[in-house]
C-alpha cells in the first residue's frame, strides 16, 4: 500500500488545521490499520524535509504520520511498514517550477518568498524510484530519504527560468520578494541530526539509523485526537501536535482566515 494523499501545502494548512489532522494524522492512522487488518505486504508512507523540526501545521502532522507508521512498525505482523522523506517535486501540482512558469508568461512579476530561502529538490521520476525502492527494502519502521544533493536558492532557480524563457531578470520580467509566509522556514533538513543518515542497500538512499519519539498508547491518542479535532478550537488543536512532536515549533496563530503574514517583510 503506497499512501501519498496528504494535504502538502504549508500556508493553507496554517489555517485549516482540522484538516491538516484529519487527511494527515488521521487518515494515516486508519491506512495503516487497514493495511494491518488485510495483512498488506508494505505499507509507505510519503512524508516531507518539512516533518525535520517543523515550524508548519503540515510539517507538524507529516511528523506524527511518521510516528504513526513506526508504532504500527513496532507492532510486528506481516505488514512492513515505512516512510519515505521527500523534498520538492519539480513539476507535481502546486510546485514552484509550475508557478515560475506561469508567471513567467504573464509577463512577471516573479515571486520569492525571501532572498535567501532554499529548497531540495527531486524529480518525478526520482520520487516514484525512491517510493517503489522503500517497498522493497523496507523490513519494517524505516525513514528513507533520497540524496538530493545540495539545497538550491530559488531566488537563483527564478533567475535561471527568466534566462531559459530568453527574458532578463530586472527588465523583461520584474524578481519581487514578498516576506517568508507563516509555518514557512529559510532551509529545509533532512534529519535532525545529519549523523543519522546512514546508507541503505541503494546508493541513491539514506535511512535513519536512529529515529526516536514513538507514541505511546498509540490507539488512545487518535481516539482523543478524534474528539479534539470536532469540538476544539484550531489553537489546542496545535497544542495536542506538539505533545506528539514536540520538535514542532508552532507559529504565532493559527485558524483565523484573514490574519495577516505575521514576518518582516525581506528586502530584495
Amino acid at each position: 500500500m503506497l499512501h501519498a494523499a496528504a494535504h502538502k501545502h504549508v500556508h493553507q494548512l496554517e489555517f485549516n488545521v482540522h484538516e491538516g489532522v484529519a487527511n494527515n494524522i488521521l487518515g494515516t492512522y486508519y491506512l495503516c490499520y487497514a493495511a494491518r487488518k488485510h495483512e498488506a505486504e508494505a505499507f509507505v508512507l510519503v512524508s516531507t524535509d518539512k516533518a525535520v523540526k517543523p515550524t508548519s501545521v503540515m510539517g507538524a502532522t507529516k511528523r506524527v504520520a511518521e510516528l504513526i507508521v513506526k508504532g504500527f512498525a513496532a507492532r510486528g505482523g506481516p505488514t512492513r511498514y515505512a516512510a519515505v522523506r521527500f523534498g520538492n517535486v519539480l513539476g507535481s501540482s502546486g510546485s514552484v517550477l509550475e508557478i515560475f512558469q506561469a508567471q513567467i508568461a504573464r509577463g512577471g512579476p516573479v515571486t520569492v518568498t525571501h532572498p535567501e530561502v532554499q529548497r531540495y529538490f527531486m524529480t518525478v521520476q526520482e520520487a516514484a524510484a525512491l517510493i517503489l525502492q522503500a517497498a522493497a527494502m523496507a523490513k519494517g519502521g524505516e525513514i528513507f530519504v533520497l540524496k538530493m544533493g545540495t539545497p538550491v536558492k530559488i531566488l537563483e532557480m527564478a533567475k535561471n527560468l527568466i534566462l531559459l524563457s530568453g527574458l532578463e531578470p530586472g527588465k523583461d520580467v520584474e524578481r519581487r520578494v514578498t516576506g517568508l509566509k507563516q509555518g514557512e522556514k529559510l532551509n529545509e533538513e533532512l534529519a535532525d541530526d545529519p549523523a543519522d543518515c546512514g546508507d541503505s542497500e541503494h546508493p541513491s538512499i539514506m535511512v535513519l539509523r536512529a529515529d526516536h519519539g514513538a507514541i505511546d498508547g498509540l490507539d488512545g491518542r487518535i481516539l482523543e485526537f478524534e474528539v479534539l479535532n470536532r469540538s476544539a478550537k484550531p489553537d489546542a488543536v496545535v497544542r495536542r501536535i506538539r505533545e506528539l512532536a514536540p520538535t514542532f515549533t508552532p507559529a504565532a496563530a493559527h485558524g483565523q482566515p484573514g490574519l495577516p503574514d505575521l514576518s518582516e517583510p525581506a528586502s530584495a
